[in-house]
């Protein structure tokens, strides 16, 4: 793994976040503030580390890239970096892109849970009767005594078997890219994941997406999850089918609660909003009173590593070697 220089030269720190608001900034940098407003807040080819925007669209937080002729470090505040992959290339060699590692795990596994236990106990249908003054009782499943099937146990996912741990689930298993042993269980292999799908009543999505997770949860897998079985996702939607799950869902043999949707933002008129047995949110599970907080300790962290020419850490990916020289480019 490719590490920061030893002692990075001065230059511009860019931020999403007003640097007079997060304590303990290491000297030896100019921090500006830059939030994808139309105006670039400092000229780019000054900017060492370019810490990208937070949930604005990717062609703008890509926009500047070609133009960072210095910059060692691309910092997200997301834990996915499928959106800033694309600029990879725009990079000079050996520059870093680093994703949120750890910031979103709190906030987006209390969705996850929120999701699960309104979609299990009938919640939307509560609050449509509510809106209309009428009292419908209902006997609904819980979550006490069902299987749960994580798909992606990083830290997200971990976070998300600590919020189960409370609610006597019968069984939670784990799903990661490799096999690994853990204090609660076996994390099985990507490639055992047809077989363990049929034995869960509630299959949660917590992977990033990358190529070999693009479409996993298509017609096959959701052909294989029992009757009656609830699928969320708070990954990212690329990762189902939407065409597959809309057949399910519209049959009724499966429910689904979603925070990410294919496409995204889900267009007015979309036949996912009406499908039966689906409970929609905004891709909300990072935005939370957590965000803030988490967000400047990991950007304070992150640059007083970088100061002192130590390893950055939550590495994902490098500009090769190969990638082009920029740095005489007006």
């Amino acid at each position: 793994m490719a590490t920061a220089e030893p002692h990075p030269a001065p230059g511009d720190v860019w931020l999403p976040i007003p640097p007079g608001e997060i304590d303990g900034l290491p000297d030896g940098f100019t921090y500006v503030h830059w939030d994808a407003g139309p105006d670039y807040p400092a000229d780019p080819a000054r900017c060492v580390f370019y810490a990208v925007p937070y949930m604005k669209p990717a062609d703008i937080c890509l926009r500047a890239l070609s133009r960072m002729s210095r910059v060692r470090v691309v910092q997200t505040l997301t834990a996915g970096v499928d959106h800033m992959l694309p600029g990879l290339d725009r990079l000079p060699p050996g520059a870093q892109l680093c994703n949120a590692h750890g910031l979103h795990d709190a906030s987006t596994a209390e969705l996850a849970l929120t999701l699960t236990l309104a979609a299990l106990r009938g919640v939307p249908n509560f609050v449509r009767a509510q809106d209309a003054g009428e009292w419908r009782p209902e006997l609904r499943p819980a979550l006490a005594d069902k299987s749960v099937l994580i798909v992606g146990y990083g830290s997200i996912g971990s976070a998300i078997e600590d919020r189960l741990m409370p609610f006597e689930c019968a069984r939670v298993m784990r799903i990661a890219r490799t096999a690994r042993d853990t204090v609660r269980g076996p994390v099985h292999p990507l490639s055992e994941l047809s077989a363990l799908v049929p034995a869960a009543d509630v299959v949660i999505l917590a992977t990033p997406l990358t190529e070999q997770t693009h479409g996993l949860v298509g017609r096959d897998f959701l052909a294989r999850m029992k009757d009656g079985a609830l699928l969320v996702n708070v990954a990212r939607g690329a990762i189902v089918d939407t065409a597959a799950l809309l057949a399910e869902l519209e049959s009724g043999r499966l429910r689904a609660a979603l925070d990410v949707t294919d496409p995204e933002p889900l267009p007015a008129g979309h036949p996912l909003w009406h499908a039966p047995g689906v409970l929609i949110t905004p891709h909300v599970g990072g935005p939370s009173s957590a965000f803030l907080p988490r967000a400047k300790r990991l950007l304070r962290g992150q640059l007083a590593l970088f100061a002192a020419g130590e390893p950055v850490r939550h590495v994902v990916a490098t500009a090769p070697e190969s990638a082009v020289d920029r740095s005489t480019r007006p």
